[in-house]
């Protein structure tokens, strides 16, 4: 193998490397946010955006 052909093939898998562990950190901050949220529900925390709907259904 050259090493011309070796460069490639580093530059390539250590590119699928930091992709895979971006996807995982997507992911993990994905379940994480969740559990925030369900957690702050449970609360008797509510969004916003749930007080201007109940708003507008109550108007009608």
């Amino acid at each position: 193998m050259s090493a011309h052909a070796l460069f490639v093939t580093a530059a390539y898998a250590i590119t699928a490397v930091v992709l895979v562990g971006l996807v995982c950190w997507i992911l993990l901050d994905q379940r994480a946010r969740k559990r925030e949220l369900a957690a702050l529900e449970a609360a008797g925390v509510r969004r916003r955006s749930d007080k201007a709907v109940k708003s507008k259904a109550a108007k009608s």
